[in-house]
């Protein structure tokens, strides 16, 4: 219905397809190796690297994150709340199933790398769709250090960050809030929600006593 929604579509679309390509052909090359298709023992350095670089490329962890907030600006907000939750859930389960084998230096420095451009991008934004998607990279950001070590606190972390943004935007459907003019002025036509939606910012910070 329009060019931007288009534009979102079809970076959506190519940046998934070169993952899932990446993917596909790191099993292949697996099985290659080893004579089996099972992902869960990858003995091989090229095959568990190129994994874990799809799987980032997938969920939009720095250095893959630019197609993220392009994407989420050009769509409407109930999409934005399914790409940001539900799309998360499969390349962060096979992260986890695979997360004893994966190449820990690179995860670490992806990590770290996401932690700082999540908080960095976000600074310069007045669309809370850009300002969610580079919440979504910082978040995934620690997820993805906590993974190698300890992946049921990882998935403990998934699970806050799941309900904290599905909260987050449906709140802003609610209010009809797509940059931070509007949000400001929803103070003065629904109180409660204005006060909920503060609480929830905080809580998506982790500062306390919501941390």
């Amino acid at each position: 219905h329009h060019p931007r929604a288009t534009e979102s579509a079809t970076k959506y679309f190519l940046t998934q397809a070169t993952a899932s390509a990446l993917l596909l052909f790191s099993t292949t090359m697996n099985a290659w190796m080893t004579g089996e298709w099972t992902i869960v023992n990858m003995n091989s350095y090229t095959p568990t690297t190129i994994l874990t670089i799809a799987l980032a490329i997938k969920l939009g962890i720095a250095p893959f994150h630019l197609w993220l907030p392009d994407v989420l600006q050009g769509l409407d907000m109930m999409t934005c709340l399914i790409l940001s939750t539900w799309q998360k859930l499969a390349p962060m389960a096979l992260l986890i199933l695979t997360s004893h084998q994966l190449n820990t230096n690179l995860l670490t420095l992806m990590a770290l790398a996401s932690a700082i451009m999540g908080g960095w991008g976000a600074l310069n934004q007045t669309q809370m769709r850009k300002i969610m998607a580079y919440s979504s990279i910082a978040h995934l950001g620690w997820m993805t250090l906590v993974i190698s070590f300890a992946p049921g606190l990882a998935l403990l972390n998934l699970m806050i960050y799941l309900l904290m943004t599905s909260s987050m935007f449906m709140m802003l459907m609610t209010m009809n809030a797509t940059n931070m003019n509007k949000l400001s002025i929803s103070w003065l036509k629904t109180p409660t929600l204005a006060a909920s939606m503060m609480a929830g910012l905080l809580s998506l910070g982790g500062l306390p006593p919501l941390s």
